[in-house]
């Protein structure tokens, strides 16, 4: 919009709203973003574990459409079945990624992947770059719960028993810190694969909410530039691992 501001044209002044209106249209945040703090406040700060601050945000969730007079049976019959059918479908795949991985275990799968990419020759960061393509073409076709509990079991002995001594005489990370830093570069890569076609779970949502005569090509297409921003991201992460690792050591040491 700012090189062509034709393809991106500001809203006519009469469909802009003033400052009074637009806090009149926060009220109806207030809630929702007190239940999300207080959510994640317990358990940032070691109040409450998980499941316990999960149960307070079912029941906030609760308060908050009675506040906002939502609330029926209906509706909670619904948020039910819907929370079952996601919890039953997470389960099944935890369930047979953990048979999969069980077994892959015991019959020296993993020995045996682990010997083949050491003996590439590909040195550490080739074996890095290996799997986050890897982890990019599975994310196309797999849900990110399949691919954390098919892959990372996988990968992260691998790069544990590897040294990174940093790229272009830059700084690697500490052999301490190497689960943490690639742990990151695990998330922002399921991030990527969530926009890569022709699979990405995001642009099949973008698609579901956007108005019928925008085509799946015209998404993919503008799938491209946030893939590129986040391949930058990525690439600086691996380059300067301290942008991951300095505020985890500042906190915990």
């Amino acid at each position: 919009s700012y090189i062509n501001p034709n393809l991106c044209p500001a809203m006519p002044k009469e469909e802009l709203i003033n400052f009074i209106e637009k806090l009149k249209l926060l009220k109806g945040l207030i809630a929702p973003l007190f239940l999300v703090f207080l959510v994640l406040g317990l358990l940032f700060g070691g109040i409450a574990t998980p499941v316990e601050a999960a149960g307070i945000g079912s029941c906030g969730s609760v308060f908050v459409a009675i506040l906002q007079k939502r609330f029926s049976l209906l509706v909670l019959k619904e948020a039910s079945l819907t929370t079952l059918r996601a919890t039953t479908m997470v389960l099944w795949i935890m369930f047979g990624a953990s048979v999969f991985v069980g077994f892959y275990i015991l019959q020296g799968g993993q020995a045996f992947i682990t010997d083949t990419m050491l003996g590439l020759g590909l040195g550490s960061y080739g074996i890095l770059f290996l799997m986050m393509f890897l982890l990019v073409i599975l994310g196309m076709f797999l849900d990110w719960v399949g691919i954390l509990l098919l892959a990372v079991p996988i990968f992260v002995p691998i790069v544990k028993s590897l040294t990174f001594d940093g790229l272009f005489g830059l700084p690697g990370p500490d052999a301490s810190d190497v689960a943490l830093w690639f742990g990151v570069l695990y998330i922002i890569n399921m991030q990527m694969s969530f926009l890569s076609p022709p699979f990405g779970y995001a642009l099949f949502y973008i698609r579901g909410v956007t108005p019928p005569h925008i085509q799946m090509a015209t998404i993919f297409k503008a799938s491209i530039v946030f893939l590129i921003m986040q391949c930058i991201g990525l690439a600086m992460c691996v380059l300067f691992p301290a942008i991951i690792t300095y505020f985890p050591k500042l906190v915990y040491g």
